[in-house]
């Protein structure tokens, strides 16, 4: 190998070791990042989880709401699960949670919530969530808005998108699920 292709080699070499440390950087911090988003939602302080929020403007109505939705529901976290990193900005965070709804139809099942983080230049920039509900909840959840729906046409407006009293919505939905199970008998 002649002397400038071994420096070319040697610079190029050179060259792609920051890139990878810088990746590991950024990876790492946006693990923290997420990280801190899940204490501040489970925290029940809605000042941490709007600071957390703070560039996430589209996001926050749905989580400020469920965040106290969570509360009211006595959400615990039994656990987190690893992170999953789907690209370089999206973060996927499993947390199992012991909650009121379960408990409400009787069955012994812990959800787990997955928060969906997209992280750009270290700053959430949208949150999505999804769960592993099972079935039953949703048959109970559409009995309740056919055969109870005084419960939860007031209390629930604005569900998931800010609206006034996710306190007063899931305290419906949870009566509303406690007189499904009773149907069902």
């Amino acid at each position: 190998m002649k002397l400038n292709q071994f420096l070319y080699l040697l610079l190029f070499v050179a060259s792609c070791k920051p890139a990878s440390q810088k990746e590991a950087a950024e990876k790492s911090n946006n693990a923290a990042l997420a990280n801190t988003f899940v204490d501040a939602f489970y925290s029940f302080d809605r000042d941490s989880l709007n600071a957390a929020l703070s560039f996430a403007e589209t996001s926050k109505p749905n989580l400020l709401y469920y965040q106290k939705w969570a509360e009211c529901g006595h959400y615990k976290i039994l656990q987190r699960g690893r992170l999953i990193e789907k690209s370089d900005s999206l973060i996927l965070v499993p947390v199992m949670v012991k909650d009121d709804l379960m408990a409400a139809l009787q069955i012994d099942f812990n959800v787990t919530d997955t928060f969906h983080l997209t992280i750009h230049e270290g700053r959430i920039h949208f949150v999505e969530t999804s769960s592993n509900d099972p079935a039953v909840y949703y048959e109970a959840k559409e009995w309740v808005k056919q055969n109870r729906p005084e419960l939860i046409e007031k209390a629930c407006e604005g569900i998931w998108n800010g609206g006034p009293t996710p306190c007063e919505c899931i305290q419906g939905m949870l009566t509303g699920f406690a007189a499904f199970v009773v149907n069902q008998k």
